[in-house]
């Protein structure tokens, strides 16, 4: 339940799987709220990015940790030493459980130093899901999507991050290079026969956790769907499936 008596967002059931992290991209925080309320206990897990935060998405992390949900915070962080650290001090006083921040070494040294103690997971972000080669080549980048991954995963791991986020397609030569106790995060995932929209690299659900993925992301695919319930449920039959 929320403090203060107000009534909980979720009914009470079945504990969901808090490998599923659910997209809250939605224009307004009274969507968001409507999602998480037809998906109940159906999912533990959620995404605030951006397009949220700034409607109000940052209350509504405050409410859902309140509620007894997980929160991804996704902002990725870049900016001078001080500013991230100020920042990332600020986040951890929120009590969410996740934060991105791109994976520059400065940056994610001085988010390590400003969470130290605390049980925020820093995630490094490497290359975006939505970015192919020509991409990179277009930002400016030497190297082809797969070899900046595993050089931003190598930078993470020696910066003493918590977790990377790629696309699955890369987790598996990630985990190679991070080792067994780091989190992957995946966005871009896809069930069996969706459609990919502007992702450009994405894999299945059961494909994803078998390349090494801790966690995955899944937006439209739920958010989206006629029954969302049902296909937060179908997402973690395939999860599932591979075990």
């Amino acid at each position: 339940m929320a403090q203060g008596g107000a009534q909980s967002l979720h009914p009470v059931g079945a504990r969901a799987d808090d490998r599923l992290i659910v997209a809250l991209d939605l224009p307004s925080v009274s969507d968001a709220e409507r999602l998480i309320d037809r998906l109940g206990s159906a999912v533990s897990f959620y995404k605030i990015g951006y397009q949220l935060a700034f409607a109000g998405g940052l209350e509504l992390a405050r409410d859902l940790k309140k509620d007894g949900k997980n929160v991804f915070l996704d902002m990725k962080l870049l900016d001078i030493d001080n500013t991230i650290a100020k920042g990332v001090e600020n986040v951890v006083a929120m009590g969410v459980d996740m934060l991105t921040l791109h994976a520059y070494p400065k940056a994610m040294g001085a988010a390590v130093e400003a969470a130290k103690g605390s049980p925020l997971c820093l995630l490094g972000v490497t290359v975006l899901t939505s970015m192919d080669e020509a991409d990179l080549v277009d930002a400016g980048y030497e190297y082809d999507p797969y070899t900046l991954v595993l050089r931003r995963a190598e930078q993470a791991r020696d910066a003493g991050m918590g977790g990377i986020v790629c696309s699955a397609n890369e987790a598996a030569a990630v985990r190679k290079v991070i080792g067994p106790e780091m989190n992957i995060v995946t966005p871009g995932i896809r069930p069996a026969g969706a459609d990919a929209g502007d992702q450009k690299r994405v894999m299945t659900p059961a494909k994803a956790l078998e390349a090494g993925a801790t966690h995955l992301v899944v937006g439209r695919p739920i958010s989206a769907a006629a029954d969302p319930v049902a296909a937060a449920t179908a997402i973690v039959n395939e999860m599932n499936a591979g075990k």
